[in-house]
């Protein structure tokens, strides 16, 4: 090979490196992960999924590209914000929360979908059953309104002497009627009396705790919704503040002085879902992968947090809890 051929050929060559580079930008597959809070609101719960894809073989910059929408708590946001990622022509789409599967689900039919729902995904309509979900969405069910009986149950135990227990519950959560409807059947079998009190805004949960100097409940349950879980810190405020025992569906809140939780493991649960996400990208088709049903639930509780509002936990709870918080 002469000098002018081997110019030739190296020059053709670097002219194609950018084509290659941009072959292999076009070729990385994109995640689309869609939530009604914010990317703060979340961040410990994407180490989960990130984690979930590594254990698959995909690392966020190296191998997979992820798209994030968050809605920053307005619901009405959401339908946009799926269309955008179907626009984009995304490889799946990762939901948290139920209402935002269901708006999802409504976006497209065609694009997978793994979604983190609380209830039972084939009463909310997302799949054929949970063996075979058929149609483009599978995920995982995480059984928290399953469990609201449970902790209501736990946190009766913690407050013995509780008659009247308040019930915060979002109005926007077009899903919650299952939940509320266990929590009314299991409150009267322990003969308590419930009250239930709506707040989707941060100025309408200070006024839902404001008019509980009036109301005087003995405890508050807190139900399992993704804006509750974003403002956790401030209802553990407001509990302290007011002196009002609290169950919460996830140890994040217990974590930062909420009494008690009870729920399954969430990091572990967006692990689950980033596994099953890098198992689509690999070629599975959701309807082929069965709904995972979490089996991992924790129940944690502040023991610092009862001291200050005079609770002597029973040591059953302290023997049975998987982690008391000192």
């Amino acid at each position: 090979m002469n000098r002018r051929e081997a110019i030739t050929v190296l020059g053709g060559a670097a002219a194609g490196w950018p084509l290659v580079a941009r072959a292999q930008q076009v070729a990385m597959p994109v995640i689309g992960i869609l939530d009604t809070r914010s990317l703060e609101a979340v961040a410990d719960r994407l180490r989960g999924f990130r984690q979930g894809l590594k254990d698959i073989g995909y690392v966020e910059g190296e191998n997979v590209a992820i798209l994030y929408r968050f809605a920053e708590n307005q619901v009405d946001r959401l339908p946009g914000l799926a269309a955008d990622l179907v626009r984009r022509n995304v490889a799946v789409i990762a939901t948290a929360g139920d209402d935002v599967a269901l708006v999802a689900k409504a976006a497209t039919v065609t694009v997978p979908i793994v979604f983190i729902a609380s209830q039972d995904p084939v009463r909310l309509g997302l799949v054929a059953s949970l063996a075979r979900p058929g149609g483009n969405t599978t995920g995982i069910n995480f059984f928290q309104s399953e469990l609201a009986a449970k902790r209501l149950e736990i946190l009766r135990e913690l407050v013995p002497k509780a008659a009247r227990v308040a019930v915060l519950v979002n109005p926007s959560n077009v899903v919650m009627e299952s939940t509320l409807s266990e929590l009314m059947v299991a409150s009267r079998a322990m003969n308590l009396q419930i009250e239930f009190f709506k707040a989707s805004t941060r100025q309408e949960i200070d006024v839902t705790f404001a008019s509980f100097v009036r109301e005087q409940p003995d405890a508050l349950f807190v139900s399992t919704d993704t804006f509750f879980s974003s403002r956790r810190v401030q209802l553990v405020n407001l509990a302290s503040r007011h002196g009002i025992p609290t169950g919460f569906p996830n140890r994040e809140a217990a974590e930062i002085g909420g009494l008690m939780s009870y729920g399954s493991n969430i990091p572990n649960v967006w692990r689950q879902a980033g596994a099953y996400a890098g198992r689509i990208l690999k070629g599975a088709k959701p309807m082929d992968l069965p709904v995972v049903q979490s089996s991992n639930f924790e129940l944690v509780i502040n023991a610092q947090t009862a001291r200050m509002l005079g609770i002597t936990v029973p040591q059953t709870l302290l023997t049975g809890a998987d982690e008391v918080i000192e």
